[in-house]
């Protein structure tokens, strides 16, 4: 089998293209999830904590921002804590931006509530389904019971595996098959 044969013959595979959907959509939520936690969870809980915007929150590594840029715009600021992370990465000034780490960190947990409630229901379908076709089989009966010593043999015997008596012949469905 060529390469190419065999590449086509993996990606037919169903589960193969059922992974690239999940992920696909995977990627769609992930832009969902995000937008709901900056601009719809973050903003209220900055607004209880004083008017906090996360995403801006950051640790400069450097104590002279001088080599870095001109001196008045770190004046107009106040300092480097107090400009946006975006201004001062675009600077080249390393930092610590652990808001955003912290709005990366509620985007997880909600990620993961959302695919947990989503496993929980999938599995709460699937127990059913289970559960209904194990009564479904279970309506249908797989052994009888020898007349002579009571036990139970499977359905099809023509003879109790117990005390070898021939059994007689079941008039039932279950038994023709």
């Amino acid at each position: 089998m060529s390469f190419i044969q065999e590449f086509k013959t993996f990606m037919a595979r169903g589960n193969v293209i059922d992974m690239a959907v999940g992920v696909i959509i995977g990627g769609a939520f992930g832009k969902i999830v995000d937008s709901l936690t900056t601009d719809i969870i973050m903003p209220p809980i900055g607004l209880l904590m004083g008017k906090l915007d996360f995403s801006s929150k950051h640790i400069p590594l450097i104590n002279d921002p001088s080599k870095y840029t001109d001196p008045s715009i770190i004046e107009k600021f106040g300092n480097l804590m107090n400009m946006p992370v975006d201004k001062v990465k675009e600077m080249g000034i390393p930092v610590i931006a652990y808001g955003q780490f912290i709005n990366q960190v509620i985007n997880f947990l909600i990620i993961g509530f959302c695919v947990f409630l989503l496993i929980k229901a999938v599995n709460k379908l699937t127990r059913k389904e289970a559960k209904d076709a194990a009564a479904a089989e279970a309506a249908v009966p797989t052994t009888k019971v020898c007349p002579e010593c009571l036990s139970e043999v499977p359905i099809k015997a023509k003879r109790c595996k117990f005390c070898t008596s021939v059994l007689p012949e079941e008039k039932t469905e279950a038994a023709k098959a």
